[in-house]
């Protein structure tokens, strides 16, 4: 029983943590730019880790952000960021390590 969870508990961390089967465990916290983004769209940093928070900003692909921490919520991996002095959340699949 206890392999079957440890086993498990692997798979989970190293799935849901990018996008379209992208492992992105995000090695060194640092430098990180907004990738995959829709042409359209922008990235939403929000106030705290999750969709229920309010949006801070909007931040195109090529944005540059401080990643700060990233913590597992439900089935996304949110990371604590920063651009200037605004911080917030940004969802760790739109992440790519500079």
């Amino acid at each position: 029983m206890r392999i079957t969870l440890c086993a498990a508990a692997a798979a989970m961390a190293l799935t849901g943590c990018g996008r379209d089967g992208d492992v992105n465990l995000l090695p060194g916290l640092g430098q990180f730019e907004v990738i995959g983004v829709e042409e359209d769209d922008m990235l939403k940093m929000r106030a705290g880790p999750g969709t229920g928070f309010v949006t801070v900003l909007g931040l195109p692909n090529g944005t540059i952000l401080n990643v700060d921490s990233c913590q597992p919520m439900g089935n996304t991996r949110w990371c604590a960021v920063s651009l200037g002095g605004i911080k917030g959340h940004v969802s760790a699949a739109y992440l790519q390590e500079r």
